[in-house]
Formats: C-alpha cells, sequence, structure tokens
C-alpha cells in the first residue's frame, strides 16, 4: 500500500516559535564546490534530505571522502579537478534537478565516460537546457532526447564560452560556472535574474568572478581557477520550505508564528514581496550578513483580508518553488488573481502549474489555465465541506506539502498520498506540522 495521510480536520489557532532545516540549494552547492576545494570542509545544520544525500553518494562515487553526523557534515575535497574515481561509474541525482544538472558541470573535463540516472520524475525533465551550453565547452554527451540517462565523455581541452541563459534557470547558469572553474581563459554569462546563491558563495571564496547586474540580466564573466580553499558553514534555513509556514499560518485563525535564522536573499524572497502586495506583513528581525547571505528571523500573523493579485512576472524566479502554496492564499482572497509567464514551473518535479489548477479545482476553486498562466477566481469565505484525494502526481514534494496546508486550512476530508515525497527535501515537514498542532 502506498504510504498517505488523511487530514480530517483544520488546525486551531497556535503561537510557535520553529527553526527550520537548512536550505536545500545552499546544502547541495556547498557540498559540490567543497568537493573542488582542497581539504577540509565542513558545515552545520545541512539539509538531510534525499537530495543531499544523493549529492553526498555521487561525491563518494567520485573518489570524495564524506562523515555526516547528525546535522554537521565534513568534506574533504581533491582540488579542482581533482576526482579520482573508477572507469564507467554510474551516479545517480534521485529527484534532484540541481544535483543533476550541476554536477554535469563539473565533470565536462572527465578523462572517463560517466553516466547520470535518476528517478522516475526526473528522468521525464529537460536536460537540454545544460547539454547544449556545456557542448560548447568540447564535452560530448549522449542522451535520451534530452533526458536522463545521460552519458558523459569530457573533454580534456575546455574552451571557454559565451552564453545567454534566458529562461532565469540558477541550474543552468550555476552549470556553466562551475564548467568554467577548470576551463582556461575567460566564460561569460549574459542570465536573465535569479538565484545567485551560486555567485555569492564564488564571491566568498574569492574565486575570480566579476558580475554587472542590470535591471533585467547579470552579466557573469567566470575565469579558471587555481585553488578553492576548504571553508566551513553554517546553512541558515530555507524560505522555501519556511514558505508552507508562512501560508499555513496566514490562513489559520488567531495564530502567529516565528522562523529562526531564515534565508532572505534577494534572489530567494519572491514570496514576501508578493505577500506584501496581497496586503499581508511578514516582519523581519536579528537581520545578518553571513558568508554574502542575507538572514533574519520572520514573524507572520493571521491575515483578516487578502487583496488579490496580478502578480509581476518580474517575481518569478525569485518565488518559483514557492507558487503552489501562494495560490492558497489566491484562493481566499477577495476577487481575481492573475500569475503568468510561468512556464518554468513545469519543469519542475511535475508539471507543477497543471497542479496547482487541478488541487484548487478539487477544492471548488474556478481557475483559467494555459500553458504558462494561471487565474484564479478567489473566494473570503471559501471552506470545503467534501472529500479529496492527491495521488499520481509524480511524488513532488510541494504538491504533498501544499494538499497538507489547504487541508488543514480550508476543511474538508483529505487523502493524500505518497507522503514519503517529502524525503527529497523536507523530511520533517509532517513532524513540525504534527508539533504545531499541539
Amino acid at each position: 500500500m502506498k504510504s498517505k495521510i488523511n487530514i480530517r480536520k483544520t488546525i486551531k489557532s497556535f503561537n510557535k516559535d520553529l527553526t527550520i532545516e537548512g536550505d536545500k540549494s545552499l546544502s547541495i552547492r556547498w557540498a559540490l564546490l567543497a568537493s573542488q576545494a582542497l581539504g577540509k570542509s565542513s558545515a552545520k545544520n545541512i539539509l538531510k534530505s534525499e537530495d543531499v544525500i544523493s549529492t553526498l553518494n555521487c561525491l563518494k562515487k567520485l573518489g570524495v571522502k564524506v562523515i555526516l553526523k547528525k546535522d554537521k557534515c565534513t568534506v574533504y575535497g581533491l582540488g579542482v579537478n581533482g576526482y579520482d574515481y573508477k572507469k564507467n561509474i554510474t551516479l545517480n541525482a534521485g529527484n534532484s534537478g540541481t544535483l543533476g544538472r550541476l554536477i554535469i558541470g563539473l565533470l565536462i573535463h572527465s578523462k572517463n565516460k560517466i553516466k547520470i540516472v535518476g528517478d522516475k520524475s526526473l528522468s521525464k525533465r529537460d536536460f537540454l537546457r545544460v547539454l547544449n551550453p556545456l557542448k560548447k565547452f568540447g564535452a560530448k554527451f549522449n542522451s535520451n532526447d534530452g533526458k536522463l540517462p545521460i552519458v558523459i565523455m569530457g573533454t580534456a581541452n575546455p574552451k571557454p564560452i559565451r552564453y545567454i541563459e534566458n529562461k532565469g534557470s540558477a541550474q543552468c547558469k550555476t552549470a556553466v560556472m562551475f564548467a568554467s572553474i577548470n576551463t582556461p581563459g575567460k566564460t561569460l554569462i549574459k542570465a536573465k535574474k535569479s538565484r545567485n546563491h551560486s555567485e555569492l558563495m564564488f564571491k566568498y571564496l574569492g574565486l575570480p568572478i566579476k558580475i554587472i547586474s542590470r535591471k533585467k540580466y547579470d552579466l557573469i564573466q567566470v575565469s579558471k581557477v587555481k585553488k578553492i580553499r576548504a571553508f566551513n558553514y553554517k546553512i541558515p534555513s530555507d524560505i522555501s520550505s519556511c514558505s508552507f509556514f508562512i501560508v499555513l499560518t496566514i490562513l489559520s485563525k488567531n495564530s502567529k508564528l516565528t522562523l529562526n535564522n531564515v534565508n532572505i536573499n534577494p534572489s530567494r524572497t519572491g514570496i514576501l514581496k508578493i505577500l506584501k502586495l496581497m496586503g499581508i506583513k511578514v516582519y523581519q528581525k536579528n537581520i545578518k550578513h553571513i558568508k554574502g547571505e542575507k538572514n533574519a528571523d520572520l514573524i507572520i500573523k493571521s491575515a483578516d483580508k487578502i487583496l488579490p493579485i496580478n502578480c509581476p512576472s518580474s517575481l518569478n524566479s525569485s518565488a518559483i518553488d514557492e507558487f503552489l502554496v501562494i495560490f492558497l492564499l489566491a484562493a481566499k482572497a477577495n476577487g481575481v488573481s492573475f500569475f503568468k509567464n510561468l512556464s518554468e514551473l513545469n519543469q519542475k518535479e511535475s508539471p507543477r502549474l497543471k497542479w496547482g489548477s487541478r488541487i484548487l479545482n478539487l477544492m471548488g476553486v474556478k481557475t483559467i489555465t494555459t500553458k504558462d498562466s494561471i487565474k484564479i477566481y478567489g473566494n473570503p469565505n471559501l471552506v470545503v465541506n467534501k472529500k479529496i484525494v492527491i495521488k499520481n502526481y509524480l511524488k513532488d514534494h510541494r504538491v504533498f506539502m501544499t494538499s497538507v496546508v489547504a487541508a488543514l486550512t480550508f476543511g474538508g476530508k483529505w487523502t493524500i498520498y505518497d507522503k514519503d515525497s517529502i524525503k527529497t527535501s523536507f523530511p520533517s515537514f509532517l513532524k513540525i506540522i504534527k508539533d504545531i498542532k499541539k
């Protein structure tokens, strides 16, 4: 029998103070760059999800010593392009698009063939978006029409490239940046605005990177790296994981929540800007800048009124992982909300735009969708009084968690399958839900 959860009652009012697990994007990037550093690097509060564990397992296959104990991880890096591995190895990226796409960038110099595989969901996702620019460096790839499995045949003489990233994909941008680390010359990237964790980590490590920021894009120049020093890192909480509890609090009556040490990197806080446009205030305190990243405690309270929004598409890349749960707020808004240019949502673990609409429709909310937009007809008095079953969603963790938040705030009798899907990004999600319900 598939793992599932049944929810029959809405959540009661609460007042909680929580610390959420480490940021997934930072956990994976730290591990990959630590493997290219020379010597012992350690990270505290690393996210122990399946995606991060897959990252560490891939590094072990590449000859890197990794020790994981409780919330601390130590990586003994082998230096730039120093991986030491057997011939014809296979690396399993599991469900992680971040791992799958980023690690290919580090492997374009591989002397032996390397095969990249993933689970059923990841195997449906597009990898041409990284293979095409990485081919320009001189690497060769065999793939399943641009999907996994992929066989990498590296080049001993990579050449720097000029690359235009126009999707707003931090994964594509970072894959090219990683490939540039051991490529002679200067690689130039014109990238549509997206998450900048990689750029900040490069800067913190003193790597040869230059960035010119424009209104809609960044010009990034990366030169060959001689050496990366080992480095320690304390990973802040993941705002994407926090978003479910932010929305849970907003939609619950007479409730308040404090979230400690959350990463509020401006390239990740689209949800906070969207909430402000919807008339919802999230307070920030104890703001700190650590290793280039901006962190703060967040205070959230229940909202008596939610405004509809014509969401500026300029916020899309900085809220791309939060839109499913944001749609729940639009369902409760007093009017019609519109979200556009969201084709990237369908490049995630599942076609999320379709699933966002499907969940709302099951709740009785009217939506109009196109291939890249959704119009949501909100109802401030919405209460669900029927059975709802959520299944067959390719085990997308965000579909599961959004459904749980909807069930706990709108009512109804929900059966949500594949609860183990949260192990990819947020294994303690249900434990924290249980704690809030006490």
